[in-house]
């Protein structure tokens, strides 16, 4: 039986892996140009978000002073 559900298995995985590289011939990939921009619109936000937060920190941080 154990040889049964090994070979199950293998089928299962496969076929799996059989429909993973027909899907990922369908993907459409971003030419370069279209790469960098958005992976700097994502850096650029990154650090707009971080600063806010710091902001937010350090003025939590200053306000719970008062009371300590």
């Amino acid at each position: 039986m154990s040889a049964q559900t090994s070979a199950s298995k293998k089928g299962k995985l496969k076929t799996y892996l059989r429909g993973v590289r027909s899907e990922m011939k369908k993907v459409v990939w971003p030419n370069r140009k279209t790469l960098v921009n958005h992976t700097g619109i994502v850096i650029i936000i990154s650090i707009i978000v971080a600063l806010i937060v710091w902001a937010l920190d350090l003025g939590i941080h200053r306000i719970l002073s008062l009371f300590i």
